[in-house]
Formats: structure tokens, C-alpha cells, sequence
């Protein structure tokens, strides 16, 4: 249920990282509006073991797994464990496993504005930016930060005008794309602090 989506040559598929602890409407939103703007085939959510730039761990993964099927219900978005499924730990590790597997496959990374402000703390960081087009979408917040970050200064020349969404994943990495798009200020932190796992089980 949690496996591998069937995929056809040229798709262009979105890949959405994360904990998910847990996934909220933000998540289902941002989701929607890639699908949409970036014109994508597939979206797969990965959610991951665990982040390594966190100290603390994830709710097992099992209960994240069932949240994210609950509350993200689309024909063309697909709720996977692959990261646990590929043992890898990074992203960039993830995503260079992807391409291997599956090289008639159009992949773009996708990723809240909050990310791209923090992106150059990730492992091997370059390296993604140079193995996907990307697709940030602009959370609350974090859309100065964003622009301002390490990252976007160094792939300026290499920013898709967001008029042009549509052809991202259809680039040629570094490509990036970064849009405004109206959000739903939840976040996961803010949900675990009140406690308000709703609808799964413990």
C-alpha cells in the first residue's frame, strides 16, 4: 500500500520529503497547487525515517504513514515509505537512488519556502540542486528568507520565472522555480505541541 507507484516513461513526477509528524492541510495544499502549477503526472510524498537536522525523532512510522493516507486523498498522489524501503538518510542520497531506478523518469523536488532558506545546512545540498529542478512553494513567513538564502544567491541565474511553472520539470538542472501561492499557516510543530493527533490511533 505504501510501496512503489507504477510510473510510465516521461511522467514528470513531483517528490514531496518530510517527517509528516504530522501531515496537516498545509501539506495537502501545497500538494494541489504543485500538481496544478507545475503540471506534474504524480506526487509522491516520502515520508522520511526520520530528519537529521532534528534532534528528536518522529512518531513511529506506521501512525505517520496512516495519517498522511487520511488526510491526503488524490488519484494522482501517492503516499510512500521509499526513503525506509531505500535505506538511505539524506535526500541527496535518496534522490540520486531515484534517478538510477528509474532514468525515463522526470523528477522535481518540491519544498515549502522555509526549506530553501535552509537549505545550504542540508547534506550535500549542491548536489540536489544539481541533480532536480525544483519547486519551492512559498510558505507564510519565510518568502523573504527564502530569496535571501544562500542557496537562491548562488542558483540566481538558474530561477525559473514562475509564469514559466509549467515547464519546470522539463528543465535541465539547476532550474529552480519559486511561487506565491496562499497557504494554510499549520505547521507539524505546532500541531504536536497541542497534541492534536486527530483520527489515528496511537
Amino acid at each position: 500500500m505504501f510501496g512503489t507507484p507504477l510510473t510510465r516513461s516521461r511522467q514528470v513526477i513531483g517528490l514531496l520529503g518530510g517527517s509528516f509528524d504530522p501531515a496537516h492541510h498545509g501539506h495537502v495544499q501545497i500538494s494541489l497547487e504543485a500538481l496544478k502549477r507545475f503540471q506534474l503526472d504524480q506526487l509522491w510524498w516520502l515520508v522520511s525515517p526520520g530528519n537529521p537536522l532534528k534532534s528528536v525523532g518522529p512518531a513511529p512510522m506506521q501512525k505517520r504513514l496512516a495519517q498522511a493516507r487520511s488526510i491526503m486523498v488524490h488519484p494522482r498522489v501517492h503516499i510512500t515509505d521509499l526513503e525506509a524501503r531505500l535505506g538511505t538518510r539524506y535526500t541527496s542520497q535518496t534522490l540520486s537512488v531515484l534517478k538510477r531506478r528509474y532514468p525515463a523518469v522526470r523528477f522535481v523536488w518540491l519544498m515549502g519556502a522555509d526549506n530553501l532558506a535552509q537549505l545550504h545546512q542540508w547534506q550535500d545540498w549542491s548536489q540536489i540542486v544539481e541533480t532536480l529542478p525544483i519547486g519551492v512553494l512559498a510558505r507564510p513567513e519565510h518568502r523573504i528568507s527564502a530569496r535571501m538564502s544562500k542557496a537562491a544567491r548562488i542558483y540566481r541565474a538558474a530561477r525559473l520565472p514562475a509564469r514559466e511553472a509549467a515547464l519546470l520539470g522539463r528543465c535541465q538542472p539547476p532550474c529552480w522555480c519559486f511561487l506565491n501561492v496562499p497557504l494554510s499557516p499549520v505547521s507539524s510543530s505546532e500541531i504536536r505541541a497541542k497534541g492534536d493527533w486527530t483520527g489515528v490511533a496511537s
